[in-house]
C-alpha cells in the first residue's frame, strides 16, 4: 500500500472573520486552559439541537466555529435589512435596519395570516395592523413613553424628509420572554388571539434613543435658546421590545387636483424617503447544531447543557437519544470526535455524499481538505457497513471530491471483536476504539509512466 501524501489546506482568498481562541483542551499534565466561558444552552427542537440564546449563539460559534444560523449560510449574523438601501441610506439610517416597501410589506402579510391562524376576522385584523404599522414620529414616541426624560432636555424636530438623528443602543431591562417569531408579551397583535407562540427564555432589550449632533446637511430647528450642548440623551422607556425598522417608500410633491388631471410632471417629480415604522413580524436567527457537534460540546468540553421539555438532558441519554434519532450516529461521533481533538474542525459533509468535512481552523480560513466516509468494522476490518460501495459508485464519489479540490478519505473505526453492546450503549467505549484512515487517490496511468521514467 502506498504511503499517502498530505497536502497543504487552501487558503480562501477574502477572509472576513477574526480568529478566536477555541475552547479550553486538557494538556498533557492536566491542567485545564482557559476556561472563562458559561454554560450555554440548547434545546431538542423536532430531533435538531437549537441553541437561542444570542451571548451563547456568539460564544459556542465563535469558539470553534460549532453549528450554522439557520438563517444564514454559516455565522450566525441575518439581518432584517437590506444591505443595498443600507449602503444608500447610511448617511442618515444611523444604524437602524432599512428595508424595502415591497419586502416591509411581505412581513404585514405575514403577520396578517398569522392572525388568520387563530380565527380573527378581517375588520380586527386590518385594524390591528393599521394601528401597528403607522407611520411613527420618533420625537412623539420620545415624548409619550419616557417617564424619566430630563425637564431640560431639549425637543428636537426635524425638518424636511429625512429622519431625525437618531441612534438606538441596548440595555437590559430585566428577564422577559420572546417568541420564536414574533413577542408575545410585547407584540399586541399577540394578545387578542386564543393561541400562544412558542416561547423562550430571553432578556428584555429597552431601546435607548440617543439624538446626537446633527449633520450639516440635514436642517433641524431646537425649541429651546439656552441649550448650548451638541448631545442629548432621550431615553424611551417602554414595557414593549417593538423591532423598528426604516422603510423606503417613493413620495410625490404632485397636488392631488395635478394627479387626476394626468400631469405630465406626475412621473418626474417622485422621490425616495424613509418612513419610521414597527415590524409586525419579527425573525429571530437561531443557530442549530449537529448532533456529533452537540454532543462533544455537553460530552468532551462540558460547556453545553441540552434541555427536552424544559428538563436538562443526562450524557447517557444524549447518547440514547441522538443513537435513535441518526442511526450511524455512535460511528460518526467516533469520528468527529477524533478529528477534533486532532485540531480539525469537522462539518456535516451532506452536500458532497460524505459523512464529514474536515477544515483547517474553520470555514471562513480555508476550504475544506478532506471528504470523509465513516465506517464501523472488526478486527478484521469486517462488519455491516453504512455505505456499501460498488467500483463505480466509488469512483463517481472520488470524482466528485476530487473536481471539488478535496481528497476522499476512509475513517475505519476498529471496535475490538470482545466488545459488547452493552459497553457501546455508553460514551465511555470511544476509549477502547482504535481509527485507521485510508486516502483514496484515483490511478492516472500516464502519471505513473512519467513517474517511472524520470526514475
Amino acid at each position: 500500500m502506498a504511503e499517502a501524501v498530505f497536502h497543504p489546506p487552501r487558503k480562501k482568498r477574502r477572509v472576513y472573520e477574526s480568529y478566536d481562541s477555541a475552547f479550553p483542551i486538557k494538556s498533557s499534565d492536566g491542567n485545564i486552559y482557559g476556561r472563562d466561558y458559561k454554560i450555554c444552552q440548547a434545546e431538542i427542537i423536532n430531533s435538531n439541537v437549537v441553541v437561542k440564546n444570542p451571548e451563547d449563539i456568539e460564544q459556542l460559534y465563535s469558539k470553534g466555529f460549532f453549528g450554522k444560523g439557520i438563517l444564514s449560510r454559516s455565522r450566525p449574523d441575518y439581518s432584517v435589512s437590506d444591505p443595498v438601501l443600507v449602503a444608500k441610506w447610511q448617511d442618515v439610517s444611523f444604524g437602524m435596519p432599512v428595508v424595502s416597501s415591497e419586502k416591509y410589506q411581505r412581513h404585514v402579510e405575514w403577520a396578517k395570516s398569522l392572525m388568520q391562524e387563530q380565527g380573527l376576522d378581517d375588520y380586527t385584523i386590518n385594524t390591528v395592523l393599521q394601528n401597528f404599522t403607522k407611520p411613527l414620529n420618533l420625537r412623539e414616541e420620545t415624548e409619550q413613553n419616557s417617564e424619566s426624560q430630563d425637564k431640560d432636555t431639549p425637543e428636537i424636530e426635524a425638518i424636511g424628509n429625512k429622519p431625525a438623528d437618531l441612534m438606538i443602543s441596548s440595555e437590559s431591562n430585566g428577564d422577559k420572554e420572546h417568541g420564536l417569531e414574533s413577542d408575545p408579551p410585547y407584540d399586541p397583535l399577540d394578545n387578542i388571539g386564543p393561541y400562544k407562540f412558542d416561547i423562550t427564555d430571553s432578556k428584555t432589550v429597552a431601546k435607548t434613543y440617543l439624538a446626537e449632533q446633527h449633520p450639516p446637511s440635514m436642517h433641524y430647528q431646537l425649541k429651546q435658546d439656552s441649550y448650548t450642548e451638541q448631545k442629548s440623551h432621550i431615553r424611551i422607556s417602554n414595557e414593549y421590545n417593538h423591532e423598528y425598522l426604516l422603510i423606503q417608500e417613493e413620495e410625490s410633491n404632485v397636488s392631488p387636483a395635478e394627479a387626476a388631471a394626468g400631469s405630465e410632471k406626475s412621473h418626474l417629480v417622485k422621490k425616495e424617503k424613509l418612513v419610521c415604522r414597527r415590524n409586525p413580524f419579527r425573525i429571530f436567527e437561531y443557530l442549530q447544531l449537529s448532533l456529533e457537534e452537540a454532543f462533544f460540546l455537553v460530552y468532551a468540553l462540558g460547556c453545553l447543557s441540552i434541555y427536552y421539555n424544559e428538563v436538562p438532558l443526562s450524557i447517557l441519554k444524549l447518547w440514547e437519544v441522538f443513537s435513535d434519532a441518526q442511526p450511524n450516529f455512535k460511528a460518526t461521533y467516533m469520528a468527529y470526535h477524533y478529528f477534533r481533538s486532532k485540531g480539525w474542525v469537522p462539518k456535516v459533509g451532506l452536500k458532497y455524499g460524505t459523512d464529514l468535512l474536515l477544515y483547517r481552523k474553520g470555514p471562513p480560513f480555508y476550504h475544506a481538505s478532506y471528504s470523509v466516509i465513516v465506517e464501523l468494522v472488526n478486527d478484521d476490518f469486517e462488519g455491516s457497513l453504512h455505505r456499501p460501495f460498488s467500483w463505480k459508485s466509488l469512483s463517481g464519489l472520488n470524482r466528485t471530491t476530487a473536481n471539488v479540490s478535496k481528497e476522499l478519505m476512509f475513517c475505519y473505526l476498529v471496535k475490538p471483536s470482545d466488545m459488547t453492546e452493552k459497553e457501546m450503549s455508553s460514551p465511555e467505549c470511544l476509549k477502547r476504539i482504535k481509527v485507521q484512515e485510508l486516502i483514496l487517490n484515483r490511478w492516472v496511468s500516464s502519471s505513473e509512466r512519467s513517474e517511472q521514467e524520470e526514475l
